[in-house]
């Protein structure tokens, strides 16, 4: 799996969960978001023999860096601009109560759409082939579909090419 898609996966689970249970302290919240993924991978990793006190954990690894340097800023963003995105979905989800779609695909679609809107080093069809892998990877059957149609509809009343970086 590529680095960016690992931390969009990632980035997407802590909305997901923010979504959910907003927390009193984001950086608090996001110190322990990383350290729980860290030591997830630690345990999948190497299962322990015998149960003890965990160790202590070890320094990140260059990998997890990266993703955490790409993810922040995206976390952070959506979360900043979460109302204005919210309304771009809401005006494309006709007939839709906005809090009837599922969390996993709502969190999913307000990634992309912040990297639509912010990040014109990524091209919006990238941020829409991500979306529909995540989706597909993390939600229902036909999440896929759902979340493609919305974001293409986003993505035509954007003022940028869909396939070039800026």
């Amino acid at each position: 799996m590529g680095k960016r898609r690992e931390a969009r996966e990632r980035a997407v689970q802590f909305l997901f969960q923010h979504d959910l249970n907003p927390p009193e302290n984001l950086e608090a919240e996001l110190g322990l978001f990383w350290n729980t993924q860290r030591t997830t991978a630690l345990e999948d990793e190497k299962a322990p023999s015998v149960w003890g006190p965990r160790p202590a954990l070890p320094p990140p690894t260059t990998e997890e860096a990266e993703a955490r340097l790409f993810a922040d800023p995206l976390i952070r963003g959506v979360l900043e601009q979460r109302d204005q995105i919210d309304e771009h979905i809401k005006k494309h989800t006709r007939n839709w109560d906005f809090h009837r779609i599922a969390a996993v695909d709502r969190n999913i679609m307000r990634l992309a759409i912040y990297e639509m809107l912010n990040r014109e080093d990524i091209p919006p069809i990238v941020s829409i082939n991500e979306a529909v892998d995540i989706a597909k990877k993390f939600s229902t059957e036909d999440s896929g579909k759902f979340v493609n149609g919305i974001l293409d509809k986003v993505k035509g009343e954007l003022m940028r090419p869909a396939r070039i970086i800026k």
